[in-house]
């Protein structure tokens, strides 16, 4: 069977204005793999109408993927090429599945839930998949061990993204799959990438370190320079959290790092703030006070400028600590502000719970 999805975007800007790639994704997740991807302007009136035309004769289904404002114009302009009435997102034709689906969020839970569905029951058969987790790993060693689990000849197809530093990595199977293909293909896949992996199934790390701290019954305290309280509100979005989160410190200025940390006036002033030194101590502040049984501490440079000792842009220090000991991990992160934010985030949360685990 083949599939197509047509994009309509603003023309007077980027593509990545209309998210539809997360939207992408979920198609192939669900097993439904583009076989072509057009995008339109969204001005032109004739775009539509024209790419709707050719494709309905070539293909079994095709999607249409917009900003939620153009809905109902497109819904219009589908339905005059198909000569039917949507049910909901969908429009089925003897020879066409249509679907109008709106970018973002809403788009990806429409795919998941209406249009994998429909696609499925027209093809006779259900495709599933098997999701694992991982946390700053290497593309090229995601794509080497894809490959090492594709060369085992199982019948599946394995889809990668990453988003934070947190990487996605899917296994999707026909239902007619044998499942001794399928649990070889994971194992290729779990065994390669082990040291970055924390779930095999489609949580978050926060969920993944507030479950593995509510399994062990222990506490934990954040001290946060520069990933402004990012870490502690990953493990307090989920339900139950003052169970296992006693306190988070947004300890900004060298001041409350001294005065709430007892960092010392030395290594601020010898070694910096961002420094492997103010992470342990940091870490080991929260401990001393006996109120908490993990400690994870950030401090780094987010950029855009460096600090007042020359640290470049993307360093960070992240230390986790248990009564027993506190270790210190230096990572040189990538991308602008935000983009290093949300990885030191991600990278604290999985720290944390590799140390407990």
């Amino acid at each position: 069977m083949k599939f197509a999805a047509l994009v309509l975007r603003n023309i007077r800007s980027p593509a990545r204005s209309v998210g539809y790639a997360e939207v992408m994704d979920a198609l192939l997740s669900g097993g439904v793999c583009l076989d072509e991807a057009t995008l339109l302007p969204y001005d032109d009136p004739t775009a539509l109408p024209n790419a709707l035309q050719r494709l309905r004769g070539e293909c079994d289904g095709v999607f249409v993927i917009c900003d939620e404002v153009l809905l109902p114009a497109v819904r219009e302009g589908v339905e005059a090429v198909a000569g039917g009435k949507f049910e909901g997102d969908l429009l089925p034709t003897e020879e066409c599945l249509f679907a109008v689906l709106p970018a973002g969020g809403e788009g990806v839970r429409c795919a998941h839930q209406e249009v994998v569905p429909a696609v499925d029951k027209r093809r006779g058969q259900s495709f599933y998949r098997v999701v694992l987790k991982t946390v700053l790993a290497p593309a090229e060693e995601v794509l080497a061990a894809a490959e090492d689990a594709l060369a085992s000849g199982a019948r599946v197809s394995v889809h990668t993204s990453e988003e934070g530093g947190v990487g996605r990595i899917e296994v999707v199977y026909r239902s007619s799959t044998p499942k001794v293909e399928v649990d070889e293909a994971v194992r290729i896949l779990a065994t390669a990438l082990d040291k970055y992996l924390y779930a095999m199934e489609d949580v978050t790390v926060g969920q993944r370190l507030f479950e593995a701290l509510k399994l062990h019954r222990l506490r934990i305290s954040t001290a946060e320079s520069f990933t402004g309280g990012g870490v502690g509100g990953e493990i307090v979005k989920n339900p139950g959290a003052s169970a296992v989160f006693y306190e988070g410190l947004n300890t900004y200025d060298s001041g409350s790092k001294k005065e709430r940390l007892g960092v010392s006036e030395y290594t601020l002033k010898q070694k910096g703030a961002v420094s492997e030194d103010a992470a342990y101590e940091m870490a080991a502040g929260l401990l001393k006070t006996g109120n908490c049984d993990v400690a994870v501490a950030t401090t780094g440079v987010a950029g855009p400028a460096s600090d007042g000792f020359g640290t470049p842009a993307g360093t960070c220090f992240i230390a986790v600590g248990t009564p027993e000991r506190v270790r210190v991990f230096e990572y040189h992160l990538k991308g602008d502000r935000a983009a290093v934010t949300a990885q030191a985030v991600n990278l604290a949360l999985f720290l944390a719970y590799k140390e407990i685990n």
